[in-house]
C-alpha cells in the first residue's frame, strides 16, 4: 500500500480510503490511485485483512450440479448481488440434494471461513441441512420450503394461477398441467396454484400430469394430450415442458394457439422466440438474489438467526402461444 501511495502521490490513508470505497475520495484521486495499483499488480491481503478485521467478507454458496435454468439463474443473481455489496463468493458444488451432501459442502465452506451461506434449495431435504448448521452460522435457503431457516422464494402457487386464471379469461372450459417432479416443493406449488385457479370458478379439474422439468417430458406428455380433442388449454410446469408440448402438439396437427393454448413458466431468454412465441410466468432471478443477500447481512448485523421467509411474487407475460379456443 505504501508503494502504491508513493506512485500515486498520496497518502497511505488515501490509498485505504479507495480500498474501503470511502465517499472522501475525489474521482481523479481515486483513478490515480487505481492507475497506481494496475502499475504494481497490486492485490489486496485477504488472509491479512481477516485477521486485523475478523471478518473475511467470504459467503458460501451451495449450489448443485444442474443445467436448468431456474437454479442456475438463482445462483448467478446470488454471485451477482453479492460481489454488488462486496463480499467474494465461494462456491460449493453437490450432485445430490441429499442432507449428507449439504452438510458437507456446509463443512467445507466453513473450512474458508466464510461469514455465512446461501443455499439453493429445490427440495426440503437443503433446507433440513440448512437447519443443522453451526448456531452461529447465518444460513438462508432460496426457493425451497420449510420453516426452520430464513428463506427467499418465488410465490410459485400464485404465478400458476396468473397462468391457468388466464387461460380460463380467454373462454377455455379447463385447463390441463404438466407438472415438474413430485418431490420438488417448487413443482407442487404450481400444482396447488393450477388447482386453486380452476376450483375457483367450478371448472374441471383435470388430473394432473408429472415430467421431469425437461422438454422431452413435456413431448411425452403433450402427445398423449394431444389424442384428446376435447384438450384446449395446457398450462406446463416450466418453458421445457412447454417446448416439448409445443412440438407434439405440431406433430400431432394440433395448431397453437387456435386448437390448444400452451403457458409456460419461467420466461427463458429463448422463449420469446419458440414458435408462436411462448405465453409464460416471469420470474426476477436477480431481486431474488438481491432479497436472498439482504437477509444474510440482516443475520450478518444483527448476530443471530431469524426464520423471516420473503415470497417474490412472479409476473405473467402474454404472447402468442394463448388465444382463445377456437368454435
Amino acid at each position: 500500500m505504501r508503494d502504491v501511495a508513493r506512485l500515486a502521490g498520496v497518502s497511505h490513508q488515501t490509498v485505504s480510503r479507495v480500498l474501503n470505497d470511502h465517499p472522501n475520495v475525489r474521482p481523479e484521486t481515486r483513478d490515480r490511485v487505481l492507475a497506481a495499483m494496475r502499475a504494481l499488480n497490486y492485490r489486496r491481503n485477504s488472509a491479512a485483512r481477516t485477521l486485523v478485521t475478523r471478518r473475511s467478507r467470504t459467503l458460501g454458496l451451495v449450489a448443485f450440479e444442474t443445467t436448468l435454468f431456474g437454479p442456475a439463474s438463482t445462483l448467478y443473481g446470488i454471485e451477482q448481488a453479492a460481489r454488488a455489496a462486496g463480499y467474494f463468493v465461494s462456491v460449493a458444488s453437490i450432485r445430490a440434494l441429499d442432507r449428507e451432501s449439504v452438510l458437507e459442502a456446509i463443512d467445507r465452506l466453513c473450512e474458508q471461513s466464510v461469514e455465512g451461506i446461501v443455499a439453493i434449495a429445490p427440495k426440503n431435504t437443503v433446507v433440513t441441512a440448512l437447519s443443522q448448521a453451526p448456531a452461529g452460522l447465518a444460513v438462508v435457503g432460496v426457493g425451497g420450503g420449510g420453516e426452520s431457516v430464513p428463506t427467499v422464494c418465488i410465490d410459485n402457487a400464485t404465478g400458476a394461477a396468473l397462468a391457468t386464471r388466464h387461460l380460463l379469461a380467454l373462454g377455455h372450459a379447463t385447463v390441463h398441467h404438466i407438472a415438474g417432479p413430485a418431490d420438488w416443493p417448487e413443482a407442487r406449488d404450481r400444482v396447488d396454484g393450477w388447482r386453486e385457479a380452476l376450483y375457483a370458478v367450478a371448472a374441471p379439474v383435470p388430473a394432473p400430469r408429472l415430467g421431469d422439468w425437461s422438454a422431452r417430458s413435456g413431448y411425452e406428455q403433450g402427445r398423449l394430450l394431444a389424442t384428446d380433442p376435447s384438450v384446449t388449454a395446457v398450462f406446463c410446469g416450466n418453458d421445457q415442458i412447454a417446448l416439448g408440448a409445443l412440438r407434439a402438439l405440431h406433430e400431432a396437427g394440433r395448431r397453437v394457439p387456435e386448437d390448444v393454448s400452451v403457458v409456460g413458466f419461467d420466461d427463458v431468454p429463448e422463449s420469446g422466440y419458440f414458435l408462436p412465441p411462448l405465453t409464460t410466468v416471469r420470474q426476477d432471478f436477480a431481486e431474488l438474489g438481491r432479497r436472498s443477500l439482504d437477509l444474510l447481512i440482516e443475520q450478518l448485523n444483527g448476530g443471530s438467526r431469524t426464520n423471516r421467509r420473503v415470497s417474490l411474487t412472479p409476473t405473467f407475460v402474454a404472447r402468442t402461444s394463448s388465444g382463445p379456443p377456437s368454435a
